[in-house]
């Protein structure tokens, strides 16, 4: 053999062995230790079972119709809205969609972040835009600010976003504390960004949740991160219902690795594009950053369950959720890949 040959297959070794230390999840043993649950075995639904937001697009509507139908017909079940009402009731990331996926018995996938006085509230984007036509941003409002603003004015059931007002998605709502729209002509309560306690308290431990911690930047570390933590956490471990937490910021699930090792944590994680997206989320792709958070489970973008990296770290016995699976083509492509799935925007099989 020579020289060359063999630096060849030793570098390869190392390459390889490094690679599989790096995306390596939480040791067996370490779960046993720690009696750490695993992911419970549900189907989940992304920020609740919602009559307006994400997913909702034109190609999904093959299966959303149902879907949308189902998210009303059980946010009317657990008391929400009326079937007179042809507007939204149950819009994403709302007390009613998660209380729509209760009935439903479906588990529930949520995002939380920090307002401006530093409250806990469930809310995916990082501003209003979107889901309300209003571009402020979460850590610039009050939570009191994020009452008067209504999720999915003037939409029909089904929509997938709210069109900005005026053409700039300037919006006032200052000055109005009643919880009320006039659609055709009737007051209706309306749904607006919920603070994470009173989620936990309408999900009432009914079903499992996945809840992730949204931050901005996943490549710094800031005292808001750290309050974020502190304070989700707080609220999690006072909860009596189970749960497991994930975050595309490996530096959240490595703050869970050290003060609450008994949680089950995830790893987030999408097969990003260098061009695109930087070389930073390119190789967080790969689950380089693994090492850091040493994940229960790897939750990853549908479309890369039979992606090398996330097959080595099933194999060394991480649980594969996928996100977000938004037809039952999909949901046929990837079930293979994966142990648990995140969907919206169709009615999935029951196991």
């Amino acid at each position: 053999m020579s020289a060359r040959l063999r630096n060849l297959i030793i570098g390869g070794a190392v390459a390889a062995g490094a690679a599989a230390w790096a995306v390596k999840p939480r040791a067996f043993t370490d779960r046993l230790d720690h009696y750490v649950p695993s992911v419970p075995d549900v189907w989940y639904a992304h920020r609740g079972l919602h009559d307006a937001g994400s997913g909702l697009s034109p190609q999904y509507a093959a299966e959303s119709g149902d879907y949308v139908a189902l998210a009303r017909r059980m946010a009317m079940k657990a008391g929400y809205g009326d079937p007179l009402i042809d507007a939204p009731i149950a819009p994403e990331n709302s007390l009613a969609s998660f209380a729509a996926a209760c009935e439903a018995g479906y588990g529930i996938e949520l995002d939380i972040q920090l307002t401006a006085d530093g409250q806990v509230v469930v809310v995916h984007d990082s501003d209003l835009l979107r889901v309300a036509g209003d571009p402020r941003r979460i850590d610039e409002l009050t939570y009191d600010e994020l009452t008067r603003i209504p999720l999915f004015p003037g939409c029909r059931p089904g929509a997938e976003q709210v069109e900005p007002a005026n053409g700039d998605g300037a919006t006032d709502h200052a000055g109005s504390k009643a919880k009320e729209l006039r659609v055709g002509g009737v007051e209706v309560a309306y749904q607006h960004v919920p603070l994470f306690s009173d989620v936990l308290r309408v999900v009432a431990g009914r079903v499992p949740l996945i809840v992730e911690y949204k931050f901005d930047d996943n490549a710094v570390w800031s005292p808001r991160n750290d309050e974020l933590m502190e304070k989700g956490d707080a609220l999690l471990e006072a909860y009596d219902g189970p749960y497991v937490v994930e975050s595309f910021h490996p530096g959240a699930m490595n703050w869970y690795k050290v003060h609450r090792p008994e949680v089950c944590r995830g790893q987030l994680s999408w097969p990003a594009r260098i061009d695109e997206d930087g070389w930073k989320e390119w190789l967080a792709g790969f689950l380089v950053f693994d090492w850091l958070s040493r994940p229960d489970f790897v939750a990853y973008d549908w479309t890369g369950g039979h992606l090398p990296q996330v097959r080595a770290a099933r194999a060394m016995g991480a649980t594969a959720v996928s996100w977000t699976v938004r037809s039952t083509d999909e949901f046929a492509q990837c079930d293979d890949f994966f142990d648990r799935h995140i969907f919206e925007a169709f009615v999935p099989p029951r196991f």
